[in-house]
């Protein structure tokens, strides 16, 4: 990906790096939060998600998480199992009971979402918005009964093992450490399912429903860099596009849709270059929320004849670089839909 103001050179991993690595894994050493640092404010700004210091778990009921404080030291570390583990007391927490050479505790809210909502949340619950994914879970998924499920269930599959190698504890059920999310296929093709119909035999009108059947939370989530492309063509019998559409779908840089109007006073932001990147792409739709049917209706202009309406949905990791750059886009699912249309109808 791209940074600007940076000389607009591609960043990668550093040497060594496992590309196959976690988002926590590689959280120190990722080239784009360090960069972002220097960008924005003079590297006055941390992305403390990136290094946090131990932190107690909040209550599901709180109106509003506020960020965790970071790490004064070993920041490049990023997060590590202490992250996670270490309380503010300095002990090691679990979701089981164990016997260690250090103090333990108990804590059966590590099986829990409220786990992850220090660094998926921020502020309070601005639908749309981005880093809103646990409010998303909690107030969309979990609240109106449609999933009993907690982040853990589907990021961090279960495995059977002992929780402590070399050491006499039981085999049980654990979480594997992976995290899948916007880099798994599985995850991201499991999210979003499309239906494509004709609701007026023989006229040209389409009616596309997106609908959020696999995730807890909204899709895309996360950064707003994140988005999902729907692209649409329709084809003759011939085998020519006749015609095309795409709509973005994207969570909001700020509390409001990003939007061109604003680009000039984006540059006075303590964060001008995110916003102003947000803003100069332009309108978008925002993310479909969990559980949700989005319903979009596209009416093309053809001719008499038989058609094929052909749709895909892509997962974009970093949407402000350049549509020609398909390195960080993964097509996730594709469908199809024949179209008569008569005119005369």
């Amino acid at each position: 990906m791209k940074l600007r103001t940076m000389g607009d050179r591609t960043l990668t991993m550093p040497a060594g790096t496992s590309v196959a690595a976690s988002a926590h894994a590689v959280a120190g050493t990722d080239p784009w939060p360090a960069h972002a640092r220097e960008a924005e404010e003079e590297g006055r700004r941390c992305n403390v998600c990136h290094f946090p210091q131990p932190f107690a778990i909040p209550e599901r009921s709180s109106a509003e998480i506020v960020k965790p404080q970071p790490r004064p030291e070993a920041q490049a570390e990023g997060i590590t199992c202490a992250s996670c583990h270490l309380t503010p007391e300095g002990k090691i927490r679990g979701p089981h009971q164990v016997s260690a050479p250090h103090e333990t505790v108990a804590d059966p809210r590590m099986s829990s979402s409220e786990m992850c909502a220090f660094c998926h949340a921020k502020g309070k619950r601005v639908p749309g918005e981005q880093t809103q994914t646990y409010y998303e879970w909690r107030d969309d998924f979990a609240g109106p009964g449609l999933g009993r499920q907690q982040c853990q269930d589907c990021h961090m599959p279960r495995t059977q093992r002992k929780t402590v190698e070399d050491a006499d504890s039981p085999v049980r059920a654990v979480a594997r450490h992976l995290w899948t999310g916007g880099h798994s296929g599985q995850r991201l093709g499991s999210a979003l399912s499309l239906v494509l119909l004709q609701p007026q035999p023989k006229r040209a009108n389409v009616e596309l429903h997106l609908i959020n059947v696999g995730a807890g939370h909204s899709v895309p989530t996360g950064s707003n860099r994140r988005a999902i492309h729907l692209q649409t063509r329709v084809v003759d019998r011939a085998g020519k596009v006749v015609t095309t559409r795409e709509w973005m779908f994207a969570p909001w840089y700020g509390a409001r849709p990003d939007d061109r109007a604003f680009v000039k006073a984006d540059a006075q932001l303590p964060d001008r270059i995110a916003a102003t990147q947000a803003d100069e792409q332009g309108p978008h739709e925002a993310p479909i929320r969990a559980g949700e049917e989005r319903v979009l209706t596209w009416q093309p202009r053809l001719r008499d004849g038989s058609y094929t309406v052909e749709a895909s949905l892509v997962y974009d990791l970093n949407r402000y670089n350049d549509r020609s750059f398909k390195g960080d886009q993964r097509e996730i699912s594709r469908f199809t839909l024949p179209l008569t249309v008569q005119a005369s109808r």
